[in-house]
């Protein structure tokens, strides 16, 4: 493999990467699952345990990943561990799996939410959704082709700012909610309540916490990436982890559980009025609203990264690793553009969102079992207490948390939405034949 991101500039420290994981995590899964994670727990007790089981799983992940990436320290993410761990096939089917479905389904889920609460905001017609998603991928694309410090400094501004509305609504449940947070039971149209599935819960949490993987993406443009990496990833999951199980508290107590449910993707607007009156509640839309923005510039800071990385390995088409008079892979920014563009007029947020996450936690379950991997080659290269080097704490416990926990959602997952899962292999396997095509055009250069 060639050296990925050569051409790229080391030009983002820690703070660029704290930012990084904590605004391209913390979006519209927060706002915009909680009535689908309800709906599948079947009571806010089981709500709240699976955003803290969501957030326990993506920690322990996080932390797993970190070593990972320490040690493989290149641009191009799941790709080049992936590929390093596994071999080109594998590889190519993990970097597949995040140009087809998993970049384009995640960027049009996150555009669709963000044109959802624009459209309420301004009291514009549901109808108009999808195009305001496509107008906003576009404006957000056109900055992350300028100059990297551009759109860095607009994702530390957003995350700042972003962190306002979840401190007001966790303040807001914490003193002035009016509802009992525990024990209220969802209740169907005919009286009776839900039978909940935890799994299926936890599993709309992880879209939520989804995006911590994503600085890996980044390892090319990242000053002194073995440290950066690992520090950006433990501090950003540990901020979310608070973040998402305090915010559910307070919309928990800001409405009836029922009644969350039945405004499905209208919550977070809700809540917002019910917090703080009209003024207030339209100023926290707004915060709500920038912290959209700057999950969806996050992720199209570091998607097109790994588009770039396939493409300096010759396993995509060669203008995907073109970069402009910025240095920015525009070619790649703006193919994951347009797929998720056009996603987002072809499938709803949900479907779109749950599908993503469960796909890409089958190959984070390939890179988890990678580190026991990279360990004992570091142990026979004399490298294994390499003080440089991040090491997972408390190993083999934690990278067996992330094991087992993403083990229990995909097979959950397998069992309760079939056909959902047959539909996101079927995509996969579309790979298989263009990755041969590459290697046969490989061969015959030689």
């Amino acid at each position: 493999m060639e050296q990925q991101g050569q051409h790229l500039r080391r030009s983002m420290g820690v703070m660029t990467g704290v930012s990084i994981v904590i605004g391209t995590v913390i979006g519209s899964g927060i706002f915009f699952k909680q009535a689908e994670v309800l709906t599948t727990a079947g009571g806010t007790t089981a709500g709240l345990l699976a955003w803290i089981i969501g957030g326990l799983i993506t920690l322990a992940a996080g932390l797993t990943i970190a070593e990972v990436g320490a040690r493989i320290p290149e641009t191009g993410g799941l790709y080049v561990y992936v590929t390093r761990l596994y071999g080109k096939f594998w590889g190519f089917l993990t970097g597949w799996t995040q140009v087809a479905i998993y970049a384009p389904g995640i960027v049009a889920a996150l555009a669709t939410y963000f044109a959802l609460l624009f459209a309420n905001f301004f009291g514009i017609s549901t109808t108009y959704v999808p195009w305001i998603a496509l107008i906003t991928i576009f404006l957000v694309t056109g900055m992350n082709s300028l100059e990297n410090r551009i759109p860095s400094a607009f994702q530390i501004l957003t995350t700042s700012i972003k962190l306002i509305p979840i401190a007001g609504l966790i303040i807001f449940g914490l003193f002035f909610g009016k509802e009992h947070v525990l024990n209220h039971v969802i209740t169907t149209a005919a009286g009776g309540s839900t039978s909940g599935n935890i799994g299926m819960a936890v599993l709309a949490t992880l879209f939520a916490y989804d995006g911590w993987a994503t600085l890996t993406n980044l390892g090319g443009e990242l000053k002194n990436p073995r440290r950066t990496i690992p520090r950006s990833i433990i501090i950003g999951v540990l901020v979310v982890m608070l973040a998402y199980v305090g915010v559910s508290y307070g919309v928990y107590r800001s409405l009836p559980a029922n009644e969350i449910v039945r405004l499905g993707d209208n919550v977070p607007y809700k809540v917002a009025m019910t917090a703080f009156g009209n003024l207030g509640g339209r100023l926290l839309s707004i915060g709500i609203m920038v912290s959209m923005l700057g999950t969806l510039n996050g992720k199209m800071l570091a998607f097109p990264r790994m588009i770039f990385a396939m493409a300096e390995d010759g396993v995509m088409p060669k203008s995907f690793k073109k970069l402009n008079r910025y240095q920015e892979p525009y070619m790649a920014l703006w193919i994951t553009a347009v797929l998720g563009a056009a996603l987002g007029f072809t499938a709803a947020a949900n479907w779109l969102s749950d599908m993503v996450v469960f796909i890409i936690w089958v190959f984070y379950l390939a890179v988890f079992f990678g580190v026991f991997k990279l360990r004992k080659q570091a142990k026979q290269a004399g490298l294994l207490n390499d003080p440089e080097i991040f090491q997972v704490p408390l190993y083999p416990i934690v990278p067996l948390v992330a094991i087992f926990g993403a083990l229990f959602i995909e097979i959950n997952t397998l069992l309760s939405e079939f056909t959902m899962v047959l539909t996101s292999f079927v995509f996969v396997l579309i790979g298989v034949p263009i990755y041969f095509y590459y290697m046969k055009k490989q061969a015959n250069r030689q």
